[in-house]
């Protein structure tokens, strides 16, 4: 079993405990500069929680793994834009606006900017315009939802 799958079971497991859910880990670099990415979501998720999280994981880390030398530990929400890499992250999607970068049939690549209106364990479909793409997972380059930051509305309107 290799390090990142070991660590993904036991991640899994312990965010399950504290009724949270892996969202993505990584483990990037070499040396020193290694840096082991989780990021996690679920229902109040605020500063306070991550960083109680992070200081569990680090512990378990350290008691169970077999991480060895030296690592950063960096513990995330997903954020308002994020990167969608896994089936499940489209599925949460569902519903927002996203940019998707895909390899059409012809082998061409096509960048959609639209909404995100379904995804299944094979493919995602976007609407751009009212025209539907769809994209098996395995030709998708690349995706991100997209915030739009909509003016305050004007006091007493």
């Amino acid at each position: 079993m290799s390090v990142e799958t070991e660590l993904w079971e036991l991640t899994h497991d312990y965010l399950a405990a504290e009724r949270l859910e892996l969202d993505d880990l990584e483990l990037v670099g070499r040396g020193r500069g290694r840096t082991l990415k989780v990021t996690i979501d679920g229902e109040g998720l605020d500063l306070d929680r991550i960083a109680e999280v992070s200081r569990g994981l680090s512990r378990l880390y350290d008691a169970e793994s077999d991480l060895e030398g030296p690592y950063q530990l960096e513990v995330t929400s997903p954020g308002l834009e994020r990167a969608l890499k896994r089936p499940r992250h489209f599925e949460k999607s569902v519903g927002r606006e996203v940019v998707l970068k895909a390899r059409d049939e012809d082998g061409q690549v096509r960048t959609h900017r639209g909404t995100l209106v379904a995804a299944d364990a094979e493919a995602v479909t976007v609407d751009v315009d009212g025209t539907a793409f769809r994209y098996p997972y395995g030709e998708v380059i690349s995706a991100r939802t997209i915030f739009r930051w909509e003016p305050a509305p004007k006091p007493g309107k």
